[in-house]
């Protein structure tokens, strides 16, 4: 499919100047989640001087497949010239490897800040609940401090507080184990890559 994609890429050639298809490729990660609207396909197809528009599809999907390695995969900036096959042309290789060149560090830390930012467990303490005559169970009050993303809280910490029985906790004990382990075997198998999209056109 790649080999097909590429064949698409001289369409830019069409829009004469380096500032085009700058503009095309940062619309392009603008609309990275939601893809092109029907204002944004007609102004480019424009710029390509396109007569017929199904000729856009492919080569958006090429330069979002060409936008995504260079982000979310571990290509330096010396190396993303060696991403394109020999057929594409020589000035089109450089144009894209200078524009990709330029963004790829904007566009990481775009990718970073998009990531949701959970709470992070600060403190906990615990102690026993004061005994009831009619509480026949003993129960431990759980006291859990959490740092909050500066977005969710003004102060930037939570406290939540909640009662475990024996059954319950022993439960939740299990679980955390189970936790424990898949997060040594995600540790041991990571190969450092940011999370890929969905592709979009």
């Amino acid at each position: 499919m790649e080999n097909t994609l590429w064949g698409h890429l001289p369409l830019l050639v069409n829009t004469n100047s380096k500032e085009s298809v700058e503009y095309i490729l940062q619309v392009l990660w603008r609309t990275r989640k939601t893809g092109l609207d029907a204002t944004d396909r007609l102004v480019i197809a424009e710029m390509l001087q396109l007569t017929n528009h199904s000729d856009l599809d492919p080569l958006l999907v090429c330069l979002r497949m060409l936008m995504r390695r260079c982000v979310y995969e571990n290509i330096s900036k010396d190396e993303i010239q060696k991403l394109f096959p020999d057929e594409v042309l020589p000035e089109l290789q450089r144009l894209l490897t200078l524009l990709l060149q330029k963004f790829q560090r904007e566009w990481r830390e775009d990718v970073l800040k998009d990531q949701v930012t959970m709470p992070r467990l600060k403190a906990m303490t615990w102690n026993m609940a004061d005994q009831d005559t009619e509480i026949l169970d003993p129960v431990a009050v759980i006291n859990l401090k959490k740092l909050q993303n500066d977005a969710q809280s003004s102060s930037g910490e939570l406290e939540v507080k909640f009662q475990l029985d024996k059954d319950t906790l022993d439960t939740m004990l299990k679980s955390m184990y189970s936790m424990r382990d898949q997060l040594y075997d995600a540790g041991e198998t990571s190969n450092g890559h940011l999370p890929r999209e969905t592709n979009m056109v």
